[in-house]
């Protein structure tokens, strides 16, 4: 590296900043201890101040030297992020951070992460799997997945998907309980419901084009979609999940699906989120477009 720019300034005096001593930040850089000392007395005589206090124990940092710091590590992780994503454009690489609901991604993520890491295989894909809203724009994720309408933020969001609600209990649950025929029926019987913030109190049904809805009862509350499907499939009671959590035990007849002709057809949109703009790395956007391309369920 040229060590002659103002940005080598700033790697040399971060690295010694990192390693603690001017010889150890010469050996870091593979230079000699009195190149890191020019380097860093060329820089003080530049900005007109003195960025360090050196001693023959250690070496500490003037207020002017404590900001400039900042200033350099903010830069240089600048340059590097636009260099990286310049250099993807040919052959994408990296880590890509993406966050996931636990259900739908154990469920539907995985399998599609799977054959994104085969398609690139240069991209590291570091898969966050939890209910709980990552922070995108503090770092937290590069892509999170996310159901249900957005609120209002500067990050760019994408649907990716969608996913709708159905009613359903196992063949020995109806076997030892009946069968609801009507919406209203399911008030006699032990319904399975969520317990998150977000999750409507009741159920909505729809009868000869009229949108109507019930307060069902139940002993047993969750925040998982995953473990209701669970509860469901032992016979514990009748569920309103997601489609994605109960298609393969629908299709083995592990459930069974309740009062179609009254459902209403609610749909749930799934969106990736990002940070988009013109900096945002090749491998962001190839996640994203890879999960429009297969439809993210």
């Amino acid at each position: 590296m040229d060590f002659n720019g103002r940005s080598g300034d700033m790697v040399v005096f971060a690295t010694v900043a990192e390693q603690g001593s001017l010889s150890a930040a010469a050996r870091a850089l593979g230079l000699t201890p009195s190149a890191v000392s020019r380097i860093i007395a060329r820089t003080e005589q530049r900005l007109g101040t003195r960025l360090l206090l050196r001693t023959t124990r250690a070496i500490t940092f003037t207020a002017e030297g404590e900001a400039y710091l900042r200033g350099a590590r903010r830069i240089l992780a600048d340059m590097a992020e636009v260099e990286e994503a310049i250099a993807d454009q040919g052959v994408p690489r990296g880590r890509l951070r993406v966050s996931a609901a636990l259900g739908h991604g154990r469920l539907a993520i995985v399998p599609l992460v799977a054959a994104f890491s085969a398609r690139y295989p240069n991209i590291t894909v570091d898969l966050g799997l939890g209910d709980e809203v990552v922070d995108i724009l503090g770092g937290q994720a590069d892509v999170a997945v996310r159901f249900g309408h957005l609120p209002d933020s500067p990050l760019t969001a994408r649907k990716v998907g969608e996913t709708g609600q159905v009613v359903v209990a196992s063949p020995d649950y109806l076997a030892c309980h009946g069968t609801p025929q009507q919406p209203e029926d399911l008030l006699q019987h032990n319904c399975l419901r969520f317990n998150f913030r977000r999750a409507e109190p009741n159920w909505p049904f729809t009868r000869d084009g009229q949108a109507f809805s019930l307060k069902v009862c139940g002993n047993i509350e969750c925040s998982s979609g995953e473990a209701l499907a669970q509860f469901a499939r032992v016979g514990a009671g009748i569920a309103r999940i997601g489609e994605f959590s109960v298609a393969e035990d629908l299709q083995r007849g592990d459930l069974v699906p309740l009062l179609q002709a009254f459902n209403p057809g609610d749909r749930e949109p799934i969106h990736a989120v990002f940070v988009g703009g013109s900096a945002m790395p090749a491998r962001v956007r190839m996640f994203v477009d890879f999960l429009l391309e297969h439809h993210c369920m």
